[in-house]
């Protein structure tokens, strides 16, 4: 089979697409033909070497989080899936893998996948798995938004800000988008009250919210004197500035700064998928690319400017 793998760290142009052998499941495990993936910004830390760490320097290493496809072959001890069942899920996160989901097959224990939603071609749920599931549960679970509070998200133009913005517009949370000034029409639709442009706009000309879910990682002490007395606020922005800013806000007690990372499962990606066929959610795709062009989308990833997201589509046997 195809897969698209890191042959050294460094710039997109690292990345090939490989011949190498077809994975089988084991136990508990499923087969998935995937037919799309998506771009993430673990997918280009991962890439560039930021997380040598974890992920060690022996090459190639498998790239791609999340996939939509049909189940091609199952293990055993999996009763819930059959062959030709639409699905969607991801890898583990950061498991050295020589195939990720940027492949033209691949395996994954059952409970990392669920039935994809009705009336959303595979493109536009491989969109959705890592950028949906982070933006539900950091407003559903870490900043537990309620219907009324004033919600600033920073970045909204992104995968997981624009998810962010259409669920907490159907969560009944008052939305304003911070991202660039021409975007303002597109983060409207999707539900946003207001909108500011990041290049013109200082945290203290705007606010006070209730809660504040930051995608960028700059400035969070700023944008935390912004919250009201209860606030809340949350980042998936990891970096040396942004964990020097939560540790000191978790000296101060009250406002701290939390962070979060999703790790789709089956219970999460069914609710995930209820928020689609019910209209609260919908995929927001800026490109699209063939598996032969990932580094293209890796590219486009990292320039940035855009609204939505980066997929790959894969064509499996």
């Amino acid at each position: 089979m195809k897969a698209a793998q890191i042959t050294g760290f460094g710039a997109p142009d690292v990345l090939q697409v490989n011949d190498v052998d077809r994975p089988d499941p084991g136990a508990g495990e499923v087969l998935v033909s995937v037919e799309a993936s998506s771009v993430n910004g673990l997918d280009t830390i991962v890439r560039a070497g930021g997380l040598r760490i974890v992920t060690g320097g022996r090459f190639p290493i498998g790239v791609g989080l999340d996939f939509a496809g049909v189940v091609a072959a199952t293990g055993p001890d999996v009763q819930q899936y059959q062959v030709g069942d639409r699905v969607w899920g991801s890898v583990k996160p950061l498991k050295r893998l020589t195939a990720g989901a940027a492949a033209e097959y691949v395996v994954v224990p059952a409970d990392r996948i669920g039935p994809a939603p009705a009336g959303i071609s595979p493109v536009e749920a491989a969109s959705l798995v890592v950028a949906g599931t982070t933006a539900l549960i950091a407003l559903r679970d870490t900043l537990q938004l309620t219907s009324g509070e004033r919600l600033l998200v920073r970045g909204a133009a992104g995968g997981v800000g624009t998810a962010a913005v259409q669920l907490a517009h159907a969560m009944g949370g008052h939305v304003t988008a911070l991202s660039r000034g021409g975007h303002a029409g597109a983060l409207r639709e999707l539900g946003a009250d207001e909108v500011f442009d990041y290049g013109t706009t200082t945290p203290d000309q705007i606010g006070p919210f209730d809660v504040i879910l930051d995608t960028v990682g700059t400035e969070l002490n700023g944008y935390r004197r912004r919250l009201t007395r209860a606030g809340r606020m949350a980042t998936i922005a990891l970096s040396a500035s942004s964990m020097a800013a939560i540790a000191a806000s978790s000296v101060h007690g009250a406002r701290r700064i939390r962070t979060l990372s999703a790790n789709p499962d089956t219970v999460l990606l069914r609710a995930l998928a209820d928020h689609v066929t019910s209209g609260g959610l919908w995929p927001v795709i800026d490109s699209v690319y063939p598996l032969a062009d990932i580094a293209a989308a890796h590219q486009a990833f990292e320039r940035g400017g855009v609204v939505g997201k980066q997929v790959v589509t894969v064509s499996g046997e």
